[in-house]
């Protein structure tokens, strides 16, 4: 289970890091989740690894400027690589809420609007 926090860390990092990076070119910056390494404002692509099962681990790639996420499981006794998903999150991120809890950010805002 804590590879599953270090993930939704990393993904966390990888929306901030997709939102405000500039769009300039520059090389990959890896960063392992929870380690303290920050990719925000980059530029380039950003590759966050963490361990996916028995002998697998996970490829997070993402490119800011696209706005693209990509997963890959990669074999570590074989080193095979396979592409899991590819997923432009742009429209995603227009979202004001999606599969939250209450209160909402609506809830909210009506609240504070009242007083």
């Amino acid at each position: 289970m804590r590879w599953l926090s270090a993930l939704v860390i990393g993904f966390g990092a990888l929306v901030a890091a997709v939102w405000s990076a500039p769009a300039a070119t520059s090389p990959v910056v890896a960063a392992q989740p929870g380690a303290g390494t920050s990719a925000a404002g980059s530029g380039g692509l950003i590759a966050l690894a963490c361990p996916a099962g028995d002998n697998r681990q996970q490829l997070t790639v993402v490119d800011p400027n696209m706005k693209v996420v990509g997963v890959y499981h990669i074999d570590t006794a074989t080193g095979d690589i396979v592409l899991k998903s590819v997923r432009n999150i742009h429209w995603d991120l227009q979202m004001v809420e999606f599969n939250g809890g209450s209160p909402s950010p609506r809830e909210i805002r009506t609240l504070l609007e009242q007083r």
